[in-house]
Order: C-alpha cells, then sequence, then structure tokens
C-alpha cells in the first residue's frame, strides 16, 4: 500500500491494477470479519462470545473504511465538473493507501470514544435516575440488635413526625450455589411509586406480591437463575418447601448479590422470629434533623447507623465517579494515539507528494493554493472518516450496553446517544487533524521552487 503513490507516477495503468487488488482484498477481510461478528451474535452466549462480536465490529469497519472512502470519492468524482476539482478528488483516493492506517486509527479511536462515552454517560444518567427513583426515603435506621428492632417498631410509628415507616427483613441464603438476598416489604403505595421495575406479570404485580404467594427479583438475578416471569423459583427454608411465582423483574445496577423481594407477611410465616434489619422513614426533610437528635438519645444509635437520603446518594454518586475517574483519560489518549499516527503518515509521505503536486505548481497554481488544496485533502478524508465513525461508534455502545454488560455482571443499560457530546467530539477529532497536517503543510509551504523542480530532474 505504501508503495502504491510511487507506482502511480511510474506506471498509472499498473498503479490501477495494484489499487483494484488492494480495495479486493481489503473488502474480502472486511466482510469475514463482519461474518464472524454475526456468528458471535446470533449463536454466541458467552462473554468471549460477545468480545468477538465487539473485535470483528470494530476490525471488520477498520479494513473496511478504505473502500468505503473510495466508493465515496468516486461518487463525488463523478459529479465534480471542474479540472482541479477532479485532480483534488483523484488525488484524495491515490492517498488512500498510505494514510489508510492512519485513517483506520482514528475510526477506531472515534468509534471508541463514542461507544465508551456514551455507556458511561448512559450509565451515569441511567444511575442517577435510578437512585432518585429507588432512594426515596428521607431516613434509613440500621437498628443494632433484634431487642433495639423491636424497640423501633413500637416507637417510631408514634412519632408524629414521621409520615410513613417502612419495616425491611433480609434473610441471607443460597440460590443454586449463588449468595442472595431475600428482603420482606410491607404492602404501601411508596413501592408502587418508586420501585421501577424492567418487566411484570399482569398490570398490578405490587398488589400480587401483597395477596399472593409471589416473589418480585433483580434482573442479574434472573439471568443467573434463568427464570422467566411467570416461573416458580425454589427457595430454601428452614422447613418445608417454598416455591413462590414470579411476578416482576427490577434492574439492581452494581450488586453482586442476587437481591429478592417478597411480602414481609409471606416472609415470616417461614422465619417467624425474623425482626426488620431497616426502617425506611418517609418525613419531610425539615423533620430529619430533629428526629435524628431523638433516636440518638433514646436509642444511642450512632451515624453510621442512621443515614440521610441526600448523604447515602452522596456516597454512591461518589463511588461512581471514582469506578469511572479514567474514562475519559483513556479517551483522550486514544484521539491523542490517532493524531499521532496521522501526523507521521502525513510527514512520510510529505517528500513523495511532491512528484503530485510539481505539476500543479508548473501549471501555475501557487505553492499557498497547493498547501490549502492539501489541507482539504486531509480534512476531507478525515472529515468522511468522522461521518463514518458515528454509526459504528453507536453500534459499539449497543454491543457495550446489550451484550458484554449482559455477559459480564448480568444487567443491561438503555442505549443512550448524547448529541452535544457527539458534536464536542467531532470539533476535537477536528482540531487533531488539524494539528497532526500542521507541519507537513508548513513544510511545503515553505518549500523552494527548486524542490518542486528536481521532480522533473529525471525526466527525459
Amino acid at each position: 500500500a505504501a508503495r502504491l503513490p510511487l507506482l502511480a507516477l511510474a506506471d498509472p495503468q499498473a498503479w490501477h491494477q495494484a489499487y483494484a487488488r488492494w480495495l479486493r482484498r481489503q473488502a474480502w477481510v472486511a466482510t469475514a470479519l463482519a461474518a464472524l461478528a454475526g456468528a458471535a451474535w446470533i449463536w454466541g452466549d458467552s462473554l468471549g462470545s460477545g468480545f468477538v462480536l465487539m473485535a470483528g465490529l470494530l476490525l471488520g469497519a477498520a479494513l473496511g473504511l478504505p473502500v468505503l472512502l473510495n466508493g465515496l470519492l468516486s461518487a463525488l468524482l463523478g459529479r465534480s465538473r471542474s479540472v482541479l476539482g477532479q485532480w483534488f478528488l483523484a488525488d484524495c483516493r491515490q492517498q488512500l493507501p498510505a494514510l489508510s492506517l492512519a485513517l483506520m486509527a482514528l475510526l477506531l479511536a472515534l468509534a471508541a470514544n463514542i461507544g465508551a462515552g456514551s455507556m458511561t454517560a448512559g450509565f451515569r444518567q441511567t444511575f442517577a435516575d435510578w437512585l432518585e427513583q429507588r432512594l426515596s426515603a428521607e431516613l434509613y435506621i440500621n437498628p443494632q440488635t433484634p431487642a433495639q428492632a423491636q424497640a423501633l417498631q413500637g416507637w417510631l410509628p408514634e412519632q408524629p413526625a414521621i409520615a410513613a415507616v417502612l419495616p425491611v427483613r433480609q434473610v441471607a441464603l443460597q440460590l443454586q450455589g449463588w449468595p442472595a438476598d431475600l428482603y420482606g416489604v410491607i404492602d404501601h403505595a411508596s413501592y408502587r411509586q418508586h420501585w421501577p421495575l424492567l418487566e411484570a406479570l399482569g398490570e398490578q404485580p405490587w398488589t400480587q406480591l401483597a395477596s399472593a404467594d409471589t416473589l418480585m427479583l433483580s434482573e442479574q438475578t434472573a439471568r443467573r437463575l434463568k427464570v422467566r416471569l411467570g416461573d416458580r423459583l425454589e427457595i430454601p427454608v428452614p422447613v418445608g418447601q417454598w416455591a413462590p411465582q414470579v411476578v416482576a423483574i427490577y434492574a439492581d445496577y452494581g450488586n453482586p448479590r442476587g437481591h429478592l423481594l417478597v411480602n414481609a407477611e409471606h416472609l415470616l410465616a417461614h422465619w417467624p422470629q425474623l425482626t426488620p434489619n431497616r426502617f425506611n422513614l418517609r418525613l419531610e426533610p425539615s423533620a430529619a434533623a430533629p428526629l435524628v437528635s431523638a433516636l440518638q438519645q433514646r436509642f444511642g444509635l450512632d451515624d453510621s447507623r442512621i443515614v440521610e437520603q441526600a448523604q447515602l446518594k452522596g456516597w454512591s454518586s461518589q463511588i461512581f465517579e471514582r469506578t469511572f475517574a479514567a474514562t475519559a483519560a483513556l479517551n483522550s489518549l486514544t484521539l491523542g494515539v490517532a493524531g499521532v499516527a496521522l501526523f507521521i503518515s502525513l510527514l512520510t509521505q510529505s517528500q513523495s507528494r511532491l512528484g503530485q503536486l510539481a505539476p500543479l505548481w508548473a501549471l501555475g497554481v501557487s505553492r499557498r493554493q497547493l498547501m490549502l488544496l492539501n489541507l482539504g485533502q486531509t480534512w476531507l478524508l478525515a472529515l468522511l472518516t468522522l461521518l463514518l465513525a458515528l454509526p459504528l461508534g453507536i453500534a459499539l455502545a449497543w454491543c457495550l450496553d446489550t451484550v458484554i454488560n449482559v455477559q459480564a455482571f448480568g444487567w443491561r443499560l438503555p442505549l443512550r446517544v448524547f448529541p452535544l457530546q457527539l458534536v464536542q467530539l467531532l470539533a476535537l477529532a477536528v482540531l487533531a487533524t488539524l494539528l497532526a497536517s500542521a507541519w507537513p503543510l508548513l513544510r511545503l509551504y515553505r518549500s523552494q521552487p527548486a524542490d518542486l523542480l528536481r521532480t522533473f530532474a529525471h525526466e527525459d
């Protein structure tokens, strides 16, 4: 590929034949990788097949990039009417073999930035919405002992500042060898309003949870245990057998343990001595501070046992931000590497480019115009690459959200696209392209007429 521009000067017919063979080889390999990605998507059901899908998608798109760029430039060339415009587009096609690796690196860097950025920003938005819905109580009380839990259960409903007391009972168990937590909750409107469900059996799953022998479970628990809506799940109990029906599946992001919900009365039927291990309190935010003081004075609860909603959300957000702190740095690094690759490619071919530019200079095109034409060619190739990177990046985000995330963690993220983020990334990529082409263009602008004349030194 690197020798094709030189071959264009020595033997144009041989160049066309070599160029066609190069395009066919690129198209064949790209098609094979696309077929591999399709096979991994259709028949694969593991994290390994997910990575094969993602690798086939990225490598197939990268190797197919020159073929697509050649097709776009050929279409534009057929519409051009000016001689200089036809040379501009034909010369862009001639540069494709030499710049293909740099443009592939730029495509992969942009797609990775779009995919990872969309997944991270989408996870942040989804996680924030999920926290707003799930953390609806203003105070969370964790008693120290079962005796203290019984005392709190009698004292809390008597406080006029508390609008609702939602006791939560918990049992740790093993489901098919996987650690899980079974929670018993009371029937209350707060759960209906603030506990989002991904899937539900019927229109009133909370009513079914309160009245029938049913349960709800998290998405990753359902995937791990391979249960669906309407199935019955066997739960180990101290005496007898218990197999409640699954009536709903909900999201529970980031929890490494299984998470299940049943009605508190059904839980107490199998664990009658179980006391609440947490109380979720609904009250006005202004009444939280006096109530915290009363709890500390009466029950001796320290700050670790009394958690306010804002504090809990703050902890969760800090953990999230620390988890994805390296994403922005990695995105910038990949884009920087692509810019360096483009710079090296342009610098390497800058000397050989004089052979293509010398005839234009001899026909009266100034060095300033030559510089602008070269800049326009670089930007045209980069812009077409950027446009092709958009659907590839969105496809990568879909792969991360719906395949990799599901196989790795058991839960799926909704695909979210942020137009402002895409515009900022494209602007940054254009700037990186400009910086990469600045030094080769400056060398061309500073070249002397004698440098261009030397290209004709061996002409007969």
